[in-house]
Order: C-alpha cells, then sequence, then structure tokens
C-alpha cells in the first residue's frame, strides 16, 4: 500500500510566502494548537516567492539536502524543528549544521503539527476513517477557539457614579466596535458588600452589611487600549475597592459535533473484536505488524476469562457457581496519533486507545482495567496523511505552488 499520493502535475507559479502561510493556516489553524507546542513559521527564508515546497514529519539532514536538490524554497516538517530554544547556530551539532545550512541556502522552514492533530479533516479524523463505521464521532480535551483581538470590561458600579465611569472608560478608547463609538450595556442589580475595620466604603460603614443598587457595565476593548481603560475605571469609581471583570472575546464558537481538539473518541455502529480492529488499523496505515496490548481478564467483577485476539469469552463460572458465556468487544475507541497517553487520561471510558507510542506505567494501568491499546508507533501514525495533507492545502488555494513529498523522511524505527 503506497504512503503518498502520487505528486500532482501542472503546477507552475509562485505564491509570496505570506500567502503560502495564509494557505496553511487555513487547513490548520494556529490557534488550534496546543498551549506548549511551537507551531508557526521556524525559518523566514531569503522572501522569495515560493514555487516548489516539500513535507516531511521530521526535518533531517537528508531531508534538507533532498529539498535543496529539489529546489525548494519552504520546508513544512510537521514536528517543529525548533521546539527547544536555540541559544546559538555555532555548528555544534548535528542540528544546529542543519538549520544554519538553511539559512544560508534561504529555506523558509513551517511547522503544523499539533494544529493539524486537532483541526476537523486533520490528522486525527484520517485515522479514524479507517476503524469502521461509526455512529458518533468526539473529541477528547477541551476545544480552542481562536481569540478575536478584543477583551470586554466589565465594572460594577453605584447607579449615581454609571454616567462619570461609563464616560472615562469611553474617553480612554473603550467601547470602539469597527465605526460606532461609546458602545456599551449596561444591566441593573443589586450589589452587597461588608467593609472590614480599616476601610472606608464610599456606601455605608465599616462591619455592616450593604445592599446597594449598581450597574453592570460591559464594554469592548481592544488590547493595546486595555490598561488605559482599566485605569480610567479605578480613578473614576467611587468604591475604594471596584469590581471589575476582564474576559479575552473568542471567535464564534462552532457547535458542539465539530469542536476541535487533540484527540477524537470513536462509537462504532457495530462492535468488532480485538483482531478485526488490529487488522483495520494495520491496513489504514500500511502496516505489517503493530504493538498490541490485550488484556486476558476483561470486564469488571465477576471476572471472565477471554480469548486474547478474538475477545470471545471463555466458559468460567462465577462466584455463585453459574455459568458465564458472552461476547465482549470493542465499541468505543479513542484515538490520538503521536503519543496518546497523557491525553487518554482524559478520557477513561474507551474499550480502545489507538496512538503512536505510550509510557509503560500508562499501558500497564489501562491493561489491568480491561482495556485494549494499540501502538502503531509514532510517525507510523502521522506519516500516511502527506499525500491528505498536500491535498487539502491545494484545495485551500496553494495550487500554484508544486507540494512535493519527501522521500527521505523516513520512520526512524524498525522493527528488525
Amino acid at each position: 500500500m503506497p504512503l503518498h499520493n502520487p505528486p500532482p502535475a501542472g503546477y507552475a507559479g509562485n505564491m509570496e510566502l505570506n500567502d503560502v502561510m495564509s494557505v496553511l493556516s487555513t487547513v490548520a489553524p494556529e490557534h488550534l494548537a496546543e498551549d506548549w507546542d511551537q507551531v508557526g513559521l521556524h525559518l523566514a527564508g531569503n522572501g522569495k516567492a515560493v514555487r516548489q515546497a516539500m513535507l516531511c514529519i521530521d526535518l533531517t539532514p537528508a531531508v534538507l539536502d533532498e529539498a535543496i536538490a529539489s529546489r525548494c524554497q519552504l520546508i513544512v516538517a510537521y514536528h517543529p524543528p525548533i521546539f527547544h530554544p536555540l541559544k546559538r547556530l555555532a555548528d555544534r551539532d548535528w542540528k544546529e549544521k542543519m538549520l544554519a545550512k538553511a539559512v544560508r541556502k534561504g529555506i523558509a522552514v513551517y511547522s503544523p503539527h499539533t494544529a493539524l492533530d486537532a483541526v476537523r479533516e486533520g490528522m486525527n479524523d484520517w485515522l479514524c476513517e479507517g476503524l469502521g463505521k461509526a455512529n458518533v464521532r468526539g473529541s477528547i480535551g477541551p476545544p480552542k477557539h481562536g481569540p478575536s483581538g478584543h477583551y470586554k470590561v466589565v465594572v460594577y458600579v453605584p447607579r449615581e457614579a454609571a454616567a462619570q465611569v461609563r464616560s472615562a472608560m469611553f474617553r480612554d478608547g473603550g467601547g470602539t466596535i469597527g465605526e460606532y463609538f461609546d458602545c456599551s450595556f449596561n444591566l441593573e442589580g443589586i450589589g452587597t458588600f461588608q467593609g472590614g475595620e480599616g476601610t472606608n466604603p464610599a456606601i455605608g460603614k465599616p462591619g455592616r452589611a450593604e445592599n446597594v443598587e449598581e450597574l453592570r457595565i460591559e464594554m469592548v476593548c481592544w488590547p493595546d487600549r486595555l490598561g488605559s481603560v482599566l485605569k480610567a475605571a479605578r480613578k473614576a469609581h467611587p468604591y475604594e475597592e471596584p469590581a471589575i471583570d476582564v474576559y479575552q472575546l473568542f471567535k464564534e464558537l462552532p457547535p458542539e459535533d465539530e469542536e476541535q481538539t487533540p484527540g477524537r473518541v470513536v462509537v462504532l455502529k457495530k462492535a468488532v473484536p480485538a483482531k478485526t480492529l488490529i487488522t483495520r488499523v494495520k491496513k489504514t496505515l500500511g502496516l505489517n505488524q503493530v504493538k498490541a496490548s490485550v488484556p486476558q481478564w476483561y470486564g469488571p467483577e465477576p471476572r471472565r476469562m477471554m480469548n486474547p485476539m478474538t475477545m470471545q469469552e471463555i466458559k468460567l463460572r462465577d462466584p455463585q457457581g453459574n455459568e458465564r458465556t458472552r461476547l465482549n468487544e470493542i465499541q468505543t475507541i479513542a484515538v490520538c496519533v503521536g503519543a496518546g497517553g497523557s491525553l487518554f487520561e482524559k478520557y477513561p471510558h474507551a474499550d480502545a486507545y489507538l496512538t503512536g507510542e505510550m509510557q509503560h506505567h500508562q499501558i500497564l494501568d489501562l491493561y489491568q482495567k480491561g482495556k485494549v491499546v494499540i501502538l502503531a508507533g509514532h510517525t507510523n501514525t502521522e506519516r500516511p496523511f502527506l499525500g491528505r495533507y498536500r491535498d487539502r492545502i491545494l484545495a485551500s488555494g496553494g495550487e500554484k505552488v508544486d507540494w512535493l513529498i519527501s522521500e527521505a523522511d523516513r520512520p526512524l524505527m524498525q522493527i528488525v
């Protein structure tokens, strides 16, 4: 089974690097990446337009030489080549030498990494396709949606002081929406407080519970004006300790079935034995072998002995002496390309867990809980997607660039 689609023919032209970055961000929006990740542009190149670009999983010296020989202006490496901060490029090791060579050759380098995992029709969704027909495809992990660039400032103020606080916030840049100015929303309510000893409340007395008619004033604010607006609100507010909230605003939230997170959950229409699921995974990834942990003891008490591969239950007697014989198959599968161990801890309810690699203690824990684990190799779960990734780039506006898939980029570990 070929890992990659054949290269497209007939694409000639070029695109400015910024335009290519825009296409790549459309395919895998960078705000979907994990907070710890280093997605985006790593090397800016020499400023020349991009005519040829190379896709790979890992940027290695061999891949760089291949890109140079192919006259590429851009390399899109799924794994970030610069993950930890570099203090220098002094040719001390292979990575410094490689990056310095890329700089000298004027080649730009970009990485989508976990943004490409999370986005719909990205790596995780692709890997789910080969598991079988599903009733539900959900997400693991909290959804991430991009910031709009605005904040919302909320101030609670006595009714009689509302106008002066609102005007002060407007003067310092709050409440601007497009070509509209002095925009705010005001809601009436009751504020309660009790000042401690040593306080000097504007309303009431220390040590006495107070109920005050207040307005909740809220308005949007640009980041560069946030500090000034907060300072103006505090200065105009009559309270010693005004209640002020600041919220970062986000783009429109997608419906729940389109949440884009680092992992996926698949609920198959028809449950299958472990052996069937393993066969489907190998076919999807073009592999002859994968690692699998299939518990012999499977299910809640009373314990039921299962055939590890077919999941056909072996006849046992429960503590009351009654014979128990029943199929116990896999229907719910948690999926994460690469390394999904820590993510899977957020979803303990699956029958099986599919990823590239996990730590031993994580596998052991799932085994003892009767869960099936399938490990296909870290990059084995990622590299076959590159052909699909190229198709999505072309369909999203990158058709002027000739997109190559590296032949020098290969799995590091082999079964020998």
